[in-house]
C-alpha cells in the first residue's frame, strides 16, 4: 500500500508541473451568422464545461498543452465534436447547423467520453425528466420506454431492470459512479434507488466485463446523478405529485449552489402509495409501500485536482403481496413486507496532468434488509382493523410497530469498492486507459432465518482499452483479467435439514472487447462490436438449502457452480436526416453454463423445490426504430420502436422471465412557448406486446395487450417563480392485462389499471 501511495505521488508532482493556457471562441448560427447563446462546451478529456453568453463567447482557463475534443451541443443545433491543439494563438470560431435531431449529451458510462454519435458502443440514454413524464411510479418502470428495457415487477413498488433478457445479477447497476450492491440476486429484491436526485440514465445493453467486471454479463444501468449549480449561482425547486390510482402522493425538494471552488446540493424525497387497483376496479392486497430518500454532494476543485463527494439515504417499506383480499386505502404496510436502508457513499477524485488525466473513484454501501413474515394467528385481528375508520388504523400501526423488532429475515451487506483509470498521454490518433477495480464485501445475518450465509468476498481487476480515431473510422478495443474470492461460513448442523456447508472458491477469467464504428456518409453509420463478459456464481446459487418465502420456493444451492461466461455480437446501422432517423441492432448473445432454477417435483414444508443448476444457453433478436421530425414542422415527432429477445437453452427449452415483442408508437408535440406556457409538450402512445409463447418448463403463456398513454404539460412565470405543470394517465383504457415478467402472474393478479399522475413543480 505504501508503494501505491508513493507512486500516486510521484505521478502528481512528474505531471502536474505544465504550462496552463487560456482557451476562447465564439459559437455563431450557420444560417443567420448570430451567436448562439447558452451552448455547452465540454472537455471530456478534463471533465470541465462551460456555456455561451449573450454574445456567443466562451473560454477556458488553465489547461495544459495538449490535443482536445470540445463536445458542443445546443438545442435545435447539431452536437458535433471540435479538436483543437492548444496552445492556440487566436479565437476558436464554431459554427452550429440548425437541427430538429434532438440535441446529443457525453456519454458517461463509457470509458472516453463522447457524444453518442461519436461513441463506438451503442449506449441508449435517456433523462429522468423525459421517463417521469410518462407517469411511471419508480425508476424502472420508467426505463421499460427504452428499447430493450424490461422490467420484472412485484406489486407496483418492486421492480428490477431487464436488459435484453437478462437481469439480476446479470446487470450490474452503478449509482454515484459506484456499483449499487443491494442483495439484488432476489427476483423480489427492488432496485432500491429513487429518481429524484437522478439526472439522467444510460444503459449499455450487452457484455460490459471489460470496463465494470463480474456481474455486467447482461448489461449496465448507470444513473447520473444531478449535476450542481453553475459557477455564482443558487437554485430551490419544489415538487408535488398525484398518483390517482394508488391515491398515492410525493413531495420533493431541493437546493444547490455553487461558487468558485465550493459546489453543495441536498434533495430530499418522500412518497407513500396505497394497493393498488387492476382493470377490473380491485385493490391487490399489501401492494402499498413507502420511501424516504435523502441526496446530497459536495463538490470542490483547486488547482489539478477535482472532488465529488456524494451521499444517498434510501429508506423503504414494501408489502409483499400474495392475493386479491381485504379492500383498503390505507398506506400502513402490512405483514409479510420489507423494511430496506440503502446508504450509498462515494468520492470521486480527479487529477489533471500534462495532458493526462487520472481518476479514483471510491465507494461506501451500506444494505441493510429485514423481511416479516406474516403472523397467522392476528390474520382476523388485520380484517378488523382495516374495517375500522382512522382510529382503528393507528391501532394496527401499533401492531406493526410491535413486531419491528422481530424480523424473519435481517441481514446486513456491506461494500467497499474502489476504481482508479490513468488516460495516459494521447499518442497522435489513439486515446488508452489502464486501471484497476476492485471490491470487499461482507454479508452478515442477525435474524432467526437466512437466505444466504455469512460471507466475505473480494473481487479485484485489472484492464487496458484503447480508442483510435480518425474522421470518417473509430475501433476501440481493450482486454481484461478479473479475481473474484468468496468465502463462506457454514450454517446449521451435518445431516440436518437446512444445512449448508462452507463455501472457499476463488473464480477467474479473462475478457475483451473490440468494436468498429464507420460513417459511411455524414448521414449513414454502422457500429460492430464484439465482447466477452463473465459472471462469478452469487451466494445464493452456491449455498441455498431453504424456503425463500418472498418466491414460494425452496431453493437447493449448487457449490460446484462454474463461471458464466458469454460472447456477444452486435450489429447497429443507423440513418438521420434534418426530416428523419431510423435505426435497427441486431445482436447474438451466446452464454456458457448459463445458471438457473431447475424443479425437482419435490415438495418440503409445503413449497415446491428448485435446485440450481447450469446449461448453455442463447439469446438473440434486436430492436429497430424510426422518428420522423419532418421539417419545418419542428413541433411534430412521431417515433416507433420494436424490440424482439429469444433466449434459449442448449437442450432447446426456453429460458425464463424472457420480455415479449412489443412495439410503442408516439405521437409527441413540442410547441415551444404556446398558451401562455414555455417549453410545452404533449404525447399520446400505444403500446403493443405481442403473446408471450416462448416459455419455460415451469412458466405459462401470457396473452397479448395493448396500452393507451398520454400526457401534456408546460411552464410559466409567476414573478421570479417558474411553475411547471404536468399531467399523464398510463392505460388510459383502464384495460385487465398481465405481463409475462409480472411476479404476480401465478396468483391470477392483473397489472395495474388505469392511472393518472399529476405534478406541479416551482423552482426559483
Amino acid at each position: 500500500m505504501k508503494n501505491l501511495y508513493l507512486l500516486l505521488f510521484l505521478a502528481v508532482t512528474t505531471f502536474s508541473y505544465g504550462q496552463k493556457n487560456s482557451v476562447y471562441g465564439k459559437i455563431t448560427d450557420e444560417s443567420t451568422g448570430e451567436p448562439v447563446v447558452g451552448a455547452t462546451i465540454f472537455i471530456a478529456k478534463l471533465d470541465r464545461g462551460t456555456i455561451t453568453d449573450f454574445e456567443g463567447n466562451f473560454n477556458f482557463s488553465n489547461i495544459s498543452s495538449g490535443r482536445y475534443d470540445l463536445l458542443i451541443s445546443s438545442l435545435g443545433y447539431a452536437s458535433q465534436t471540435h479538436s483543437i491543439n492548444i496552445p492556440v494563438e487566436e479565437s476558436v470560431q464554431i459554427i452550429l447547423s440548425p437541427s430538429a435531431i434532438e440535441m446529443e449529451e457525453v456519454i458517461i458510462s463509457t470509458p472516453f467520453h463522447q457524444l453518442q454519435s461519436d461513441n463506438v458502443m451503442k449506449v441508449e440514454r435517456a433523462t429522468l425528466e423525459a421517463l417521469n413524464r410518462t407517469g411511471a411510479i419508480n425508476i424502472t418502470e420508467g426505463l421499460s420506454q427504452l428499447a430493450g428495457v424490461d422490467n420484472i415487477t412485484t406489486g407496483s413498488g418492486i421492480g428490477k431492470p431487464v436488459i435484453r433478457g437478462l437481469s439480476s445479477n446479470r446487470v450490474l447497476v452503478y449509482t454515484q459512479g459506484v456499483r449499487l450492491e443491494n442483495q439484488q440476486f432476489g427476483d423480489e429484491h427492488g432496485l432500491g434507488v429513487n429518481s429524484s436526485g437522478i439526472q439522467s440514465v444510460e444503459v449499455i445493453k450487452g457484455p460490459a466485463s471489460l470496463l465494470y467486471g463480474s456481474d455486467a454479463l447482461g448489461g449496465v444501468l448507470y444513473l447520473n446523478p444531478e449535476s450542481y449549480a453553475l459557477a455564482g449561482q443558487r437554485n430551490l425547486d419544489a415538487k408535488l405529485l398525484y398518483y390517482s390510482n394508488t391515491e398515492g402522493f410525493g413531495a420533493n425538494t431541493g437546493f444547490k449552489s455553487s461558487g468558485e471552488n465550493l459546489q453543495f446540493l441536498i434533495r430530499g424525497n418522500y412518497e407513500a402509495h396505497s394497493d393498488y387497483q387492476t382493470g377490473s376496479d380491485q385493490r391487490v392486497t399489501n401492494t402499498r409501500f413507502n420511501e424516504w430518500d435523502l441526496k446530497t454532494g459536495l463538490g470542490f476543485k483547486q488547482g489539478i485536482y477535482r472532488a465529488d463527494l456524494r451521499y444517498n439515504l434510501n429508506a423503504s417499506r414494501t408489502g409483499i403481496p400474495e392475493e386479491i383480499g381485504l379492500q383498503s386505502l390505507s398506506k400502513d404496510v402490512i405483514e409479510p413486507y420489507q423494511q430496506v436502508q440503502n446508504h450509498v457513499l462515494s468520492l470521486d477524485n480527479k487529477f489533471y496532468f500534462n495532458n493526462s488525466r487520472l481518476d479514483v473513484k471510491l465507494g461506501y454501501l451500506f444494505n441493510d434488509r429485514k423481511e416479516f413474515e406474516e403472523h397467522h394467528e392476528h390474520e382476523h385481528e388485520h380484517e378488523e382493523e382495516h374495517e375500522e375508520e382512522h382510529e382503528e388504523d393507528e391501532e394496527h400501526e401499533d401492531h406493526e410497530e410491535a413486531h419491528g423488532a422481530e424480523a424473519a429475515l435481517d441481514t446486513h451487506l456491506e461494500t467497499m469498492n474502489y476504481d482508479a483509470k490513468y488516460h495516459l498521454p494521447g499518442m497522435g490518433n489513439f486515446e488508452t486507459i489502464v486501471g484497476v477495480q476492485g471490491m470487499f464485501q461482507t454479508n452478515t445475518n442477525l435474524g432467526e432465518e437466512i437466505l444466504i450465509p455469512d460471507a466475505f468476498t473480494r473481487d479485484f481487476g485489472i484492464l487496458a482499452t484503447t480508442h483510435f480515431h480518425r474522421k470518417k473510422l473509430d475501433i476501440q478495443a481493450g482486454l481484461r483479467y478479473d479475481n473474484r474470492l468468496i468465502d463462506s461460513e457454514s450454517y446449521g448442523l451435518i445431516g440436518e435439514e437446512g444445512y449448508i456447508p462452507n463455501v472457499n472458491r476463488a473464480f477467474n477469467s479473462y475478457n475483451g472487447a473490440f468494436g468498429i464504428k464507420y460513417n459511411f456518409t455524414p448521414a449513414f453509420v454502422t457500429r460492430v462490436n464484439i465482447a466477452t463478459g463473465f459472471r462469478a456464481p452469487n451466494l445464493a446459487e452456491l449455498t441455498s438449502n431453504g424456503s425463500h418465502h418472498g418466491t414460494n420456493r425452496y431453493e437447493i444451492g449448487n457449490p460446484d457452480l462454474q463461471n458464466e461466461q458469454n460472447y456477444q455480437l452486435d450489429l447497429a446501422l443507423e440513418y438521420r436526416n434534418e426530416h428523419f432517423e431510423a435505426f435497427t441492432n441486431a445482436y447474438y448473445n451466446s452464454i456458457s453454463n448459463y445458471i438457473y432454477l431447475n424443479p425437482t417435483g419435490e415438495i418440503i414444508d409445503e413449497n415446491p423445490v428448485f435446485q440450481y443448476v447450469q446449461n448453455n444457453a442463447e439469446l438473440y433478436g434486436g430492436e429497430a426504430g424510426l422518428h420522423i421530425h419532418p421539417h419545418p414542422l419542428d413541433w411534430l415527432h412521431i417515433e416507433s420502436t420494436y424490440e424482439l429477445v429469444i433466449g434459449k437453452q442448449e437442450n432447446g427449452n426456453y429460458l425464463p422471465l424472457i420480455p415479449a415483442q412489443s412495439i410503442l408508437n408516439t405521437l409527441r408535440f413540442e410547441f415551444g412557448e404556446e398558451f401562455m406556457l414555455t417549453d410545452s409538450y404533449s404525447f399520446i402512445s400505444v403500446k403493443s406486446v405481442f403473446q408471450q409463447n416462448n416459455v419455460s418448463a415451469f412458466e405459462t403463456e401470457t396473452g397479448a395487450y395493448s396500452l393507451l398513454n398520454a400526457g401534456l404539460g408546460g411552464s410559466f412565470d409567476l414573478g421570479d417563480t417558474e411553475i411547471e405543470l404536468s399531467l399523464s394517465g398510463k392505460n388510459l383504457l383502464d384495460k385487465v392485462y398481465t405481463s409475462h415478467l409480472s411476479r404476480l402472474k401465478y396468483d391470477g393478479i392483473p397489472n395495474m389499471g388505469r392511472n393518472l399522475t399529476f405534478g406541479i413543480k416551482a423552482k426559483l
